[in-house]
């Protein structure tokens, strides 16, 4: 029996990991999947309830899941705490209380999505890549961090970018091998013109390059990665890069697909544990009103089911009613087209378990 960990979180997230909750349940019924699941808070509802955007309880039964879903935390009713008690502050530690160092966003156009992205439809058709993200070093975790006040009055801030070779090798490892299994190319991204850690990452990706020699490899700075992307973005097919690099590039390439709405995410550590969450945050404006898009949670599942759960034909199944759903022309308001009735939340899910049936 493996154990999921439902984190709902703020916003929307609650919403989306209610319907996403409905896809396993109805997997369990019909797959004989094999789950048990417990819920716990975590970012602004755990900070109402504990004052900690990560309670220790939480914690706990997280390290003790075979898997987590994840909704979304942060809205700007905490925004007037001190950064450290945030809710975001508790996802970051989650990430590296688990260890969680590789962070898989793929970015996938359905056929019949194509005319909601902002690209021409002949730049984005047949869109496959996938964004492997360093998540537990680099800039966002490296020290000294902090702000102060210098002798003459000035305020400075300082942010510290880090990385050793074994910090590299291990989250290159896992992209190596994704690539092999798609399309055997890798792209490294990295900023080695000016960056000593970014010649390091280079460094390491070129001599990691001999013990794969079916996958293709090159190399881009961050700042042509990121125009590639909008110019060409089939030329990808796996990029690897550092923690700060993948959070913006990833987020640059949800876009493609019509709407960051459409975007699961996997984080992954050693023993294949993981962290399932959508690539969009908590959206409080729509909060609490049954218009969220709940298919990038519901695909986090599929992730969940591939690499956690090791139930690749089950993952397959909940992909492929995804796409059924779309087909059948339902959409939510984020990917509707002129003319094109918009279901809520709720709806989408039936949907989708009317696919799955």
């Amino acid at each position: 029996m493996k154990r999921i960990l439902l984190l709902p979180g703020d916003g929307i997230g609650v919403e989306v990991v209610a319907q996403a909750e409905r896809v396993l349940t109805h997997l369990k019924t019909t797959a004989n999947l094999k789950v048990e699941f417990e819920q716990a808070l975590v970012g602004g509802a755990a900070i109402d309830a504990y004052g900690d955007p990560l309670p220790e309880q939480t914690l706990i039964k997280a390290k003790g899941a075979d898997a987590v879903l994840l909704g979304a935390v942060g809205g700007p009713r905490w925004d007037h705490l001190a950064a450290a008690k945030r809710p975001e502050k508790g996802l970051l530690r989650l990430r590296f209380e688990l260890d969680l160092f590789a962070n898989l966003r793929p970015a996938f156009l359905f056929d019949e999505l194509v005319a909601a992205s902002t690209l021409k439809a002949d730049v984005v058709q047949g869109l496959d890549l996938l964004i492997v993200r360093e998540l537990t070093g680099g800039l966002y975790f490296g020290e000294p961090r902090g702000m102060k006040i210098l002798s003459n009055g000035v305020k400075q801030a300082v942010n510290t970018l880090i990385y050793d070779e074994n910090e590299i090798k291990r989250v290159v490892k896992v992209a190596f091998e994704l690539a092999q299994k798609r399309r055997k190319h890798l792209c490294s991204v990295d900023k080695a013109n000016v960056l000593e850690v970014s010649q390091l990452w280079r460094e390491v990706v070129n001599g990691m390059a001999k013990d794969y020699p079916e996958v293709t490899v090159t190399h881009q700075y961050v700042d042509n990665a990121g125009m590639q992307l909008i110019r060409a973005p089939k030329q990808f097919d796996v990029m690897v890069t550092c923690n700060l690099f993948g959070d913006i590039l990833s987020d640059c390439a949800a876009m493609l697909t019509g709407s960051i709405g459409m975007l699961p995410s996997a984080s992954l550590n050693q023993s294949k544990q993981g962290l399932y969450e959508p690539v969009h945050g908590s959206a409080p404006d729509i909060a609490g009103k049954d218009m969220a898009n709940p298919l990038a949670t519901i695909l986090s599942v599929a992730l969940m089911l591939r690499y956690s759960l090791q139930q690749p034909a089950l993952a397959e199944q909940v992909e492929s009613a995804v796409k059924r759903v779309l087909t059948d022309g339902w959409r939510t308001a984020d990917i509707a087209q002129a003319g094109q009735e918009i279901i809520g939340t709720q709806a989408m899910g039936d949907k989708v378990i009317e696919a799955l049936q």
